[in-house]
């Protein structure tokens, strides 16, 4: 996962598991060409309500998650246009991931050849949400079940299975008489990955109970157990052969350095990314440093992700290829540091890396060699997802907000096919099967490209054959020319130290990146760990345009930072002075710059 916002107050510390990257498990190899023409754009639509949200956002850096098949079906989660009753004291497994959360009541939904199913909520529940869905067509996610979680005074979420074409709804349970579970990946055989919280104390995580990874089957839970002495694990993929990618703390001993891998800005043991494979927790090691984290994993088995080198200053991308073998370093652009997003059953693997310019490029990594997908460019990039055939897909994190389709060594802006549809700007390209077909996230009319993560709408692009004509738009021969951004952005407005449930932090003045501000006022990021008093500013909600009781700013270890602080800025309150801000490569939020707060 992957959180564009932390906040430090306790109703909210379930934070940490509500986003994570999953594996799409890929059924078959596509006889599709790799090389597509025309597409036909379909905006996904909601359930009434203003959002149809993902279930990741690509500030936490991290691949996508599994929301796509080969078999074109699609799940996350929508809004209705009921008001949520939950509005005010949210479980914020859910988006926005905020307190307040979303005002609607959010369903789980699949989409599949243009029509889209709710998937309701477990009895006595008001919100669903879909993470992953198999290569047969299961769904994963989690559903309110109507019970209260004492320990965060929220509403309880368990992990949840939909099948029989979504029809039938089943309550995973949870772990050791815990509140909460979530459920992040499913293969076609039923196994269902995730993790929950049990009733064990915990003083090596931000939760006071441990987070333990789990493996569902046949209506049981099984907790994974971890590597070495550690206390909390954490499940994130499963393939088609069984096999889980997660990652554990190894012992108990905090380390004084702040990490990748410290979600909530405290320290941490040593954890390191795993494979459990026929009951046996495989331990892939390190690069040197003490901080390692998976983003995918593909049906033969095979692992990518970043870990720290030696030092635990600067990262680099990783394969472990599978049983036996060793982490291998894929080393970067050129830069300091690069991750890896996503692999494809080829083999083929895509993600961000620093170039020796300090630029920050999407890469395609195969056979040994790692390519530059914006080669000649001073824009950021960021490659998402790759398929079998090569095609990548990722977005622009610079000037310009534009979804974009690398395919034999061309850069496409996806906004050559939006043409008469009912989104102004497709965004962020997000994952790809292996017939070509693309889902992404766009901005509907009357929303800003600052909140497309909170009011923004999915997307599907349908490749076109040859006898259809209808809604299909072709690539133009020559594609338009794109000015290049006026300056090279600094280093420290890109990935830097992000962590799966984090946003990552622009630490300099945002003018070049935001056009679109307010007012012409941008207030500069600034750098204060998490509750130690510094200065921050009251949030306002995009949907009521008023305070929402949060003060924001920008953490320390380039993180985003904020908290609940209804005194200074008080819940319903209109804002005197509105302004973009943003703590991240690509969300930008709206504050009230005349209201400062403690963070």
């Amino acid at each position: 996962m992957k959180f564009r916002r932390l906040l430090s107050t306790q109703a909210v510390l379930l934070a940490a598991l509500a986003i994570s990257v999953q594996l799409i498990a890929q059924d078959h190899q596509s006889t599709a060409s790799n090389r597509h023409h025309r597409y036909r754009l379909i905006d996904l639509g909601t359930f009434g309500g203003p959002s149809n949200w993902f279930c990741n956002d690509p500030n936490l850096v991290g691949g996508a998650c599994a929301i796509q098949n080969n078999r074109g079906m699609v799940v996350s989660g929508a809004d209705t246009s009921l008001p949520n009753p939950n509005y005010q004291n949210p479980n914020i497994f859910f988006p926005p991931f905020t307190v307040p959360g979303d005002p609607y009541i959010q369903h789980a939904y699949q989409w599949q050849g243009g029509a889209l199913q709710d998937l309701g909520a477990l009895p006595g529940g008001y919100n669903s949400w879909a993470q992953a869905v198999s290569a047969n067509g299961l769904v994963a996610g989690l559903s309110e079940n109507g019970g209260f979680d004492p320990l965060f005074g929220v509403p309880a979420a368990h992990a949840i299975l939909w099948k029989n074409g979504g029809q039938t709804i089943v309550d995973l349970g949870t772990l050791e008489g815990g509140y909460e579970s979530l459920a992040f990946g499913v293969n076609s055989r039923g196994q269902v990955i995730g993790n929950a919280l049990n009733t064990i104390p915990d003083a090596f995580y931000f939760f006071p109970v441990q987070s333990r990874a789990f493996l569902w089957e046949n209506g049981a839970m099984q907790d994974l157990g971890t590597l070495g002495t550690g206390t909390d694990a954490f499940a994130y993929f499963i393939n088609e052969r069984g096999q889980i990618a997660g990652a554990s703390f190894t012992n108990t001993t905090v380390n004084p350095v702040l990490t990748y891998c410290t979600f909530f800005q405290i320290p941490t043991p040593t954890q390191d990314p795993f494979v459990w494979d026929n009951g046996k927790l495989i331990d892939l090691g390190s690069l040197g440093g003490t901080c390692g984290v998976p983003n995918a994993m593909n049906n033969k088995g095979q692992v990518v992700g970043l870990s720290d080198v030696a030092g635990d200053v600067d990262y680099h991308a990783f394969l472990w290829p599978g049983k036996n073998g060793k982490m291998q370093d894929l080393g970067t652009l050129g830069g300091c540091c690069a991750l890896a997003n996503w692999i494809s059953d080829a083999g083929q693997v895509v993600g961000g890396s620093y170039t020796a310019n300090q630029y920050f490029h999407a890469f395609l990594w195969k056979q040994g060699v790692m390519s530059d997908l914006s080669a000649g460019s001073s824009e950021c990039s960021f490659a998402l997802g790759v398929n079998s055939n090569g095609q990548a897909v990722g977005f622009t994190c610079g000037g310009r907000h534009n979804a974009l389709l690398w395919e034999n060594g061309q850069e496409i802006d996806l906004n050559v096919f939006n043409q008469g549809s009912s989104l102004k700007q497709l965004v962020l390209a997000y994952n790809i099967n292996d017939s070509g077909e693309i889902v992404g996230l766009g901005v509907p009319p009357g929303v800003n490209v600052r909140d497309v993560f909170n009011l923004g709408h999915t997307f599907a692009l349908i490749p076109c054959s040859g006898s259809e004509i209808e809604g299909c738009v072709e690539l133009p021969q020559s594609l338009p020319s794109v000015p290049e951004p006026s300056r090279q952005l600094p280093p420290s407005t890109l990935p830097q130290r992000g962590g799966r449930h984090r946003r990552l932090v622009l630490s300099h003045d945002t003018k070049d990146l935001l056009p679109d501000t307010l007012d012409g006022v941008r207030p500069p990021c600034f750098r204060c760990t998490c509750g130690c008093g510094g200065a921050g500013y009251c949030l306002v909600y995009p949907t009521t345009g008023k305070l929402d009781g949060t003060c924001i700013g920008s953490g320390s270890n380039n993180m985003c930072a904020a908290k609940s602080n209804t005194t200074q800025c008080p819940v319903g309150a209109k804002p005197i002075r509105p302004s973009s801000f943003s703590c991240s490569i690509f969300t930008v939020d709206t504050v009230d710059v005349a209201r400062r707060c403690t963070d």
